[in-house]
């Protein structure tokens, strides 16, 4: 069976890397019960002093869908999106399987 992964980008004035960073990893935080998300994992790039990288595996893409109306994630999205220049969604993927994923 194949997963949905999301591999993301966002952008943010270079002060504001390191605050959105701590939300993106409250939200993998807030992800850590939720079954459906087996993967939430947040980077920096060591080239783009004002870019954060998110890389999402789901259950399926509903399971995706229903985590953006959770109230956690709720807070933390209205939390993030004053501070957010950019996004990009880089790619979605047919994850088939590997270390990590269930």
């Amino acid at each position: 069976m194949s997963k949905f992964s999301l591999f993301g980008k966002f952008t943010v004035e270079e002060e504001n890397r390191d605050l959105l960073t701590d939300i993106l990893l409250e939200a993998a935080e807030s992800m850590r019960d939720f079954e459906a998300c087996e993967v939430y994992i947040v980077s920096v790039s060591e080239s783009e002093a004002d870019t954060v990288y998110v890389y999402e595996t789901w259950r399926d893409e509903d399971a995706h869908q229903a985590s953006l109306s959770l109230e956690a994630t709720q807070r933390l999205i209205s939390r993030a999106k004053p501070i957010i220049t950019g996004m990009e969604r880089i790619q979605s993927l047919k994850t088939l399987g590997g270390k990590g994923i269930q």
